[in-house]
C-alpha cells in the first residue's frame, strides 16, 4: 500500500456498528477479492473487497474475517484469517501482514493462518444458528464474475445445509453510508489530491495535446501523491467526445475552440473522490460556452444546497430537474411548449441532461446507500448536473463532493479546486 496506515479505532468503531445490529447467536464471515487472471501469468492489480477492508483495515488477498460475538471463546469473537507469510513470500511478493502487523492494522487480537480456517469453522457452527452471508446487492451491481465470496458462500452452504442464513448487506448498506469522521478525513484526503491533478493539467493543456497525455499528466501527480491511483476509469472527453456521458477511450486530439470535459477522481487508501471539470482547450471559454458552463454551475451550486438531512433522493431529483427545466429554457435548448407537452416519465430537460445529479460517496465511487431512505448527517454525495449539445460539440459538466451536516448546508470537499470561469481561465492563461 502507498497510503498511511489508518487508526485502527475505524475499523474496531466500524465493526462495533455492524455487531450491533446482528440477531442474537449470529456469526457473520466476510472474504477478501481473488487476484483475477489475464492470461498466461498475467493477472490483474489486486484491489481488496471493500466491506472487508471497511471492518478491519486488511488490505491483501486470501484473507477472512469472522466475527461472532456471542462466541463461547472469546478468542472466537473477533477472528482474522489470513495466508501465512514466510521469507520466500517476503523476497518474490513483498511483506505480507503477519500476526502483529494484522493486529496493529486491524485491532483484532485472534489472528491465524488460513490453514486453520476449516477447523474453526468447523467448531464455531456447532454453536451459532444464524450466518450472516455478504451478497452484492448494490442498485448498480452486474456481476457476472464468479467472486471468491460468491464461491464461499455456495460451500458453506453446501456443507451447513441446516443452518438459517442471513444478509449482511442490508447493515452495511446502511453503517456505510453514514461516514465516521476519519473516513471524511480520508475523502477529503483524494479530494486533495484529485485538486493537485487538476492544477497540473490547467498549465499542461493547450490545441494538439491528445486526451491521453491529460490522463497521463493525473495519474503522474496522483501517485507522486501516495494515492491508489484512478477511483475510477477517467473520462478525457474534449468536443463532441463530452456528450458521450461514459466515454473513457481518450484517445483524440484535442482542438483548439473545443471544451475538454474531465471527470476524474484520486483514490487513497481505498477512498474515492469524484471531480467533474471543463476546461477550454485554448484557455478561453466562447461567450456561447460561458453560458451552458455558468448554467451548470447555478444549477450545482442551487442543488448542493439541498443535501441536508431527511431529503429524499428521488424528490431531490424532482426539484433538480425544476432548476435544470429554466436553465434550458434560458438558453434556448427548449421551450416552454415543450415543458407543457412533455411526457411526465420523461421530462424535457431530459433531452439535455439526461443522467442523475447525486449518489453516495465512501470506498466506492458508486457508494453503499439505500436511496428510499432519507438522507443523513455524515453521508457524503456527489452533486453533478450536466448539459450535452451533441448539434454544438459541446458537454458541460460540473462535480462536486459534499457532506451532509446536522445543521445548514453541506461541506463541500472540493471547495478548494477551481470552478468559475475566471479562475479557470486565469489558471490556464499562467
Amino acid at each position: 500500500m502507498k497510503y498511511t496506515r489508518i487508526d485502527s479505532n475505524l475499523f474496531i468503531k466500524n465493526r462495533a456498528k455492524f455487531i450491533a445490529q446482528l440477531k442474537p447467536n449470529s456469526l457473520a464471515i466476510f472474504n477478501s477479492n481473488d487476484i483475477y487472471p489475464v492470461s498466461a501469468d498475467s493477472t490483474l492489480p489486486f484491489a481488496q473487497h471493500r466491506d472487508i477492508f471497511y471492518l478491519s483495515g486488511v488490505d491483501q488477498e486470501e484473507s477472512i474475517l469472522v466475527l461472532f460475538p456471542d462466541a463461547p471463546k472469546a478468542e472466537h469473537r473477533e477472528m482474522l484469517f489470513l495466508k501465512e507469510t514466510n521469507a520466500h513470500i517476503a523476497v518474490w511478493e513483498g511483506e505480507k501482514l503477519d500476526k502483529t502487523t494484522a493486529f496493529e492494522t486491524s485491532g483484532i487480537k485472534s489472528v491465524y493462518w488460513l490453514q486453520d480456517f476449516k477447523g474453526v469453522l468447523a467448531e464455531i457452527m456447532t454453536q451459532t444458528e444464524n450466518v450472516y452471508i455478504n451478497t452484492n446487492e448494490h442498485y448498480r451491481a452486474n456481476v457476472e464474475t464468479e467472486t471468491r465470496e460468491a464461491r464461499f458462500i455456495k460451500q458453506l452452504k453446501q456443507d451447513f445445509p441446516a443452518h438459517t442464513y442471513l444478509r449482511s448487506q442490508p447493515i452495511l448498506q446502511r453503517i456505510r453510508s453514514v461516514k465516521e469522521k476519519e473516513e471524511i478525513a480520508l475523502i477529503q484526503q483524494a479530494c486533495n489530491i484529485t485538486e493537485k491533478g487538476f492544477r497540473r493539467i490547467l498549465g499542461f493543456v493547450k490545441p494538439e495535446v491528445t486526451e491521453y497525455e491529460i490522463e497521463a499528466e493525473f495519474i503522474h501527480e496522483f501517485i507522486r501523491n501516495r494515492a491508489n491511483g484512478f477511483a475510477y476509469t477517467p473520462i478525457v472527453a474534449s468536443g463532441y467526445n463530452a456528450c458521450v456521458l461514459h466515454y473513457i477511450e481518450n484517445n483524440q486530439v484535442c482542438k483548439a475552440g473545443d471544451v475538454i470535459l474531465l471527470d476524474v477522481g484520486a483514490s487513497y487508501a481505498n477512498y474515492a473522490s469524484d471531480m467533474t471539470r471543463c476546461v477550454p482547450v485554448s484557455g478561453k471559454f466562447t461567450q456561447r460556452q460561458k453560458e451552458v458552463y455558468n448554467a451548470v454551475l447555478r444549477v450545482k451550486d442551487a442543488a448542493a444546497k439541498m443535501l441536508v438531512p431527511d431529503t429524499i433522493w428521488a424528490d431531490y431529483h424532482i426539484e433538480v430537474g425544476k432548476l435544470m427545466t429554466k436553465e434550458l429554457i434560458n438558453l434556448g435548448l427548449i421551450s416552454n411548449e415543450d415543458v407543457k407537452n412533455e411526457d411526465p416519465k420523461w421530462p424535457a430537460y431530459k433531452k439535455y441532461f439526461m443522467h442523475g445529479t447525486s449518489h453516495h460517496m465512501g470506498l466506492d465511487t458508486h457508494d453503499y446507500g439505500i436511496l428510499t431512505e432519507p438522507m443523513q448527517a455524515g453521508m457524503v454525495f456527489t452533486v453533478e448536473p450536466g448539459i450535452y449539445i451533441p448539434e454544438e460539440n459541446l458537454g458541460i459538466r460540473l462535480e462536486d463532493d459534499y457532506v451532509i451536516q446536522e445543521v445548514g448546508e453541506p461541506i463541500n470537499l472540493m471547495k478548494n479546486i477551481p470552478i468559475t470561469v475566471e479562475e479557470i481561465e486565469t489558471l490556464m492563461a499562467k
